[in-house]
């Protein structure tokens, strides 16, 4: 009979994966040895794989690139980064690396892009697309940039008074973009996105403040669903009523020329993940191509702000289990050296499923647990897998450490999690490293933040000066 654990997992998986395979029964990724990492770092720890961001905008690249070549589509695609997903510099050098776009939510944004500028690493001819709800220091902001000539800087306005303070602030002539406030899934609380203006007042909208003022320039429409894209009766409703208000308004703005398609690409959450982005990329861009075919329209260039699928899969975090205390008949709970709630608040907050897998012990049999975070919140665990309903992990030996790792965590786990500031039940950040690997195949790591020390916590509360 096969009882350990690597037999459970290939019984149930195709395995070997893409990223994961075992070598000498320890858990590698992307041909990374986490038992090294973790004999060099230590556990709690997070990592940041960096060539991961690369492949994924150019994955997403290659698919809309041949489909917009298989059906002769006669506009450009271009790839943004939604940089609330991670503001991090490391993120963000890494994705600039491959010619991309930026599409910002914040005053503090508009910074970080100003930052980059000085340095080079963004160039003066960069979209800087600024979408989410705008007032003072984020107009302040965005006016600067078109102030400074920074000609592909496009505020999506978000409402009909957002265009009133952006023209209180400027002489300049500048782009616009206009958001359109779509209707949410009916399982929503609410029906329409709170972002936006609606369907209906859009070309209204453009006539009235739009049309006859010399100073602005109508060059976007921006189409987000909230729940991301995907292959169901929802999105494509959306989608079509998204492209009748494009042809609409292309019919009396020739300056409109482009449509940003908000709401990303999901990323892998089990090892059973199966999605087809080639497909849904030319779907989308046939839905388009024939919604402007019939209204006799020019097709508009293409925009994506992908946030998730840019950053998401090159995160993870690995903790070591301290302790497994048996409550019950049935109910074992593997206690790590750190939180969830703090190191992964997705899980928390919204039920998020990363793919959780053992470092270590692959040859082991295997038992069902529960596992917890050190917080005193009973809210602090982590209980299910997408899989099975159930985690199944290596037998727990005191005398023999058990590591397990959580993958696919690189998209806003950071910023929700408040890093480097005040932590749940005061538990400290996990050290955090940068992972690079050259042209070789050699791979670098190197110290981005060192783990949370008491006085950093104490100095926040106030009881060090």
């Amino acid at each position: 009979m096969n009882t350990k654990y690597k037999d459970l997992i290939e019984q149930t998986f195709e395995f070997p994966q893409e990223e994961f395979q075992t070598h000498n029964n320890n858990l590698s990724f992307h041909e990374i040895d986490l038992m090294k990492l973790i004999e060099s770092y230590g556990t709690p720890l997070k990592f940041t794989y960096l060539p991961k961001i690369s492949e994924n905008i150019q994955r997403a690249k290659k698919w809309f690139n041949r489909a917009i070549s298989k059906l002769n589509y006669n506009g450009q695609y271009h790839y943004s980064y939604c940089t609330k997903s991670s503001h991090f510099k490391h993120v963000l050098k890494e994705a600039l690396k491959n010619d991309i776009h930026i599409e910002t939510s914040s005053a503090i944004d508009i910074d970080i892009i100003k930052s980059l500028k000085q340095t080079g690493e963004l160039k003066e001819d960069t979209y800087i697309l600024c979408n989410g709800f705008k007032r003072d220091e984020y107009i302040e902001n965005i006016i600067s940039l078109i102030d400074g000539a920074h000609r592909n800087c496009i505020p999506i306005i978000d409402n009909k008074e957002e265009l009133n303070l952006l023209l209180s602030q400027t002489k300049s002539n500048f782009k616009i973009g206009i958001r359109i406030a779509s209707e949410e899934e009916p399982k929503f609380e609410f029906y329409t996105s709170r972002l936006g203006i609606g369907y209906k007042n859009i070309v209204s909208f453009y006539k009235a403040e739009v049309l006859n003022n010399p100073q602005i320039e109508l060059k976007m429409l921006h189409f987000f669903i909230n729940t991301g894209i995907k292959d169901n009766a929802y999105y494509w409703n959306e989608l079509l009523k998204c492209l009748k208000v494009y042809t609409d308004l292309k019919a009396i703005c020739p300056s409109l020329d482009s449509l940003n398609i908000g709401g990303g690409f999901p990323i892998k959450n089990s090892l059973n993940f199966n999605y087809d982005y080639e497909y849904i990329v030319e779907e989308i861009i046939l839905q388009i191509k024939l919604a402007c075919d019939k209204a006799k329209v020019d097709v508009p260039n293409i925009f994506t702000e992908f946030g998730s699928f840019t950053v998401g899969e090159s995160g993870g975090a690995i903790y070591e289990v301290l302790y497994q205390k048996k409550q019950n008949d049935r109910e074992k709970w593997n206690m790590i050296n750190s939180s969830f709630i703090t190191t992964m608040p997705d899980s928390w907050a919204i039920n998020k499923r990363f793919i959780m897998l053992p470092i270590n012990k692959w040859n082991h049999t295997y038992e069902r647990v529960l596992l917890g975070g050190l917080t005193c919140d009973s809210d602090d665990y982590y209980n299910s897998e997408q899989h099975i309903n159930a985690i199944y992990l290596p037998v727990y030996e005191k005398e023999s450490p058990l590591y397990v790792g959580f993958f696919n965590t690189g998209a806003y786990q950071e910023s929700i999690g408040g890093f480097g500031g005040l932590q749940h039940c005061l538990i400290p950040h996990p050290k955090h490293i940068l992972i690079t690997k050259d042209h070789n195949g050699n791979i670098t790591t190197t110290v981005f933040k060192e783990q949370q020390k008491s006085t950093e916590f104490l100095s926040i509360l106030g009881y060090e000066n």
